[in-house]
């Protein structure tokens, strides 16, 4: 097996871990709420501008020190969005529902653009000058970086990773095993799994579903934030990234099983693999085309699963 094809299914896997993160958040919040969250996407993004905020002056705190912090804001915003607008459409149909959330993308990301530009940045070296293209800003914004040290990557059998790397398949293994354990052993996770199943009848049965679904947001959230994070650290951040990353998310999801948490698991590996194998044959830059031809495919098989309502 060529170094090349190993580097590359390494680079799936890294891809993999990432948008497994983003897929179960999606995915978990669809399965006790019964909705497809269009903003999923911006609390991705929101995360990773957390803790650039938090690492660049005049804070300039340590990454160690700063992700805690990141994470905790953006359950906030996950928190905020449910009791100020999704809590009051609790009982609307899945398309009032999918136009809210829609508009909320919309304000988050251009919230996002309005506090810290267009900027696309990095947590790496800092750069001073912007890449200018025919005397112009390239697509009229500097390149920005701040914070961590850009190191060589170790080589094992020819395989390049770097520490942030280990760093990202260490991190998803833990935050799955942790899912798992809170899932299947705690409380609160068969609380969830049983609201997942029913609803009506969790209710009937003692369980708090208000405190239930709060501990919904609050996971969906860290799992977004979290990937958004890791995401930065090995490409950099930029308003638009939660786009991108939540077609991803919707196509691991939808190839996953819509709300099967461990479905949403697989479909992120199987779409982080794809893409990347699929440079053998296709030019880079249409490697996130992957994503969106498996979410169409997908749509065209699977569309009353997302769309109907739970009987």
């Amino acid at each position: 097996m060529s170094s090349f094809l190993l580097q590359t299914i390494l680079n799936g896997i890294l891809a993999g871990c990432i948008y497994s993160l983003f897929a179960m958040g999606l995915t978990l919040i669809y399965g006790v709420l019964n909705f497809v969250n269009f903003a999923h996407g911006e609390l991705i993004m929101w995360g990773a501008y957390f803790l650039y905020f938090l690492m660049e002056k005049p804070l300039s705190l340590p990454l160690s020190f700063a992700l805690l912090p990141a994470l905790f804001l953006t359950v906030l915003i996950g928190l905020g969005s449910d009791r100020l607008i999704f809590k009051p459409l609790r009982k609307a149909n899945r398309l009032t529902l999918l136009i809210t959330s829609l508009g909320l993308s919309f304000l988050l990301r251009n919230g996002a653009q309005l506090f810290w530009g267009a900027e696309i940045r990095t947590y790496g070296l800092e750069i001073k000058k912007g890449m200018r293209f025919l005397g112009e800003l390239f697509w009229g914004a500097e390149i920005r970086t701040y914070g961590l040290e850009i190191k060589k990557g170790m080589r094992f059998l020819g395989v390049s990773i770097t520490s942030n790397q280990v760093a990202i398949i260490v991190v998803s293994v833990l935050c799955i095993f942790l899912l798992y354990l809170f899932f299947y052993k705690s409380r609160m996770g068969k609380s969830m799994r049983a609201i997942s199943d029913d609803l009506e009848l969790a209710r009937v049965m003692g369980i708090p579903s208000d405190r239930t679904i709060q501990w919904t947001w609050v996971i969906a959230s860290s799992l977004a934030g979290l990937g958004g994070i890791l995401l930065a650290l090995d490409t950099n951040l930029h308003p638009g990234m939660g786009l991108i990353n939540l077609v991803k998310a919707f196509a691991a999801t939808l190839l996953g099983g819509v709300g099967n948490l461990w479905g949403a698991l697989f479909g992120g590996m199987v779409i982080g693999l794809a893409e990347n194998i699929s440079i053998w044959i296709l030019s880079p830059g249409y490697k996130d085309a992957i994503a969106f031809g498996i979410m169409v495919v997908m749509l065209l098989f699977r569309s009353s699963a997302v769309f109907s309502s739970k009987e």
